[in-house]
């Protein structure tokens, strides 16, 4: 099928959708604002279509891939909620491996994410990818749905819930103790935070993801980092000079890529936003990073 690319819409629109998806602007503002884009009898109704995820499109891995196992596991999350669940996909060959927690973005675990852990997992690492929307019911299959019940839960208690999944991965007998985080947008601001939290974590890769609120957060960091940004993405691109500066302040071993000509988002190929070339390389970075610091 016909994918369409970022390029295919007016920049405008691209950043009004930027702030629709984030919440800072209501899905009426969204269209009110876009129909003054729309030419050629495409409506702002038919560019939030066009843009909104088909996740058909991202599923690289298949669930009964012969390669991997998956499952999903509940856990009890510390200090949060009692009936937290995540998705496991681990290597199918025996044996223990270093561990890697995958971190959704701001719509719960939904199957692009759960495809992120099957590619994790295909790479030969444990994936336990948890999911902040399991105590109000988990991922609903519907985008629109999944946003607004991530954006009516308590911050500080989700992040109680996702850093359990630490603790978590670390007890399973397929998991050799070694761990890393990776995350995509909220899930980025996850990964930082966790990096923060867990002086043992080996390896953190956030994707476009803002800082932790207290930048004085770093001093705790440990693991080494691999920040992945996108060249258009100004909401959290202005965070991240003060961001560096905490990093380098408190000699956080760290690496900066930006990617050109990318947008917020240009990992999930679900969505227009998706740019394949620099996806795969900022993939094959991930992973060359993981290997450097999970398996040496």
């Amino acid at each position: 099928m016909d994918r369409k690319k970022a390029s295919d819409f007016p920049p405008e629109v691209m950043e009004l959708f930027d702030g629709y998806v984030h919440g800072r602007i209501t899905r009426r503002e969204f269209l009110d604002r876009a129909a003054r884009y729309a030419v050629g009898g495409v409506t702002a109704a038919g560019f939030l279509e066009m843009l909104s995820p088909n996740f058909a499109l991202a599923q690289q891995v298949k669930p009964d891939d012969a390669r991997i196992k998956v499952q999903w596991l509940d856990y009890a999350a510390r200090g949060g909620s009692p009936n937290m669940r995540g998705y496991l996909a681990t290597p199918a060959k025996a044996g223990k491996a270093p561990g890697v927690v995958v971190f959704h973005e701001n719509r719960g675990l939904n199957p692009y994410i759960e495809d992120v852990a099957r590619r994790v997992a295909t790479a030969g690492y444990v994936a336990f990818a948890p999911d902040a929307l399991a105590p109000v019911g988990g991922y609903p299959g519907d985008e629109t749905k999944a946003r607004e019940m991530f954006n009516k839960l308590e911050q500080p208690k989700v992040v109680e819930d996702l850093m359990g999944a630490y603790p978590v991965l670390k007890g399973r007998p397929e998991c050799n103790g070694r761990i890393g985080a990776v995350g995509f947008c909220m899930g980025g601001l996850y990964t930082n935070i966790m990096a923060t939290r867990e002086p043992e974590l080996r390896a953190a890769v956030p994707f476009y993801g803002p800082p932790p609120t207290n930048l004085g957060d770093a001093a705790r960091i440990k693991a080494p980092m691999l920040v992945q940004l996108a060249e258009t993405d100004n909401f959290v691109n202005s965070k991240w000079p003060p961001w560096e500066e905490a990093l380098k302040a408190n000699k956080v071993s760290y690496t900066m890529r930006m990617y050109p000509g990318t947008q917020h988002g240009f990992h999930n190929d679900t969505t227009p936003r998706y740019d394949e070339a620099a996806a795969k390389l900022a993939w094959q970075r991930t992973l060359d990073f993981f290997d450097l610091h999970l398996r040496g």
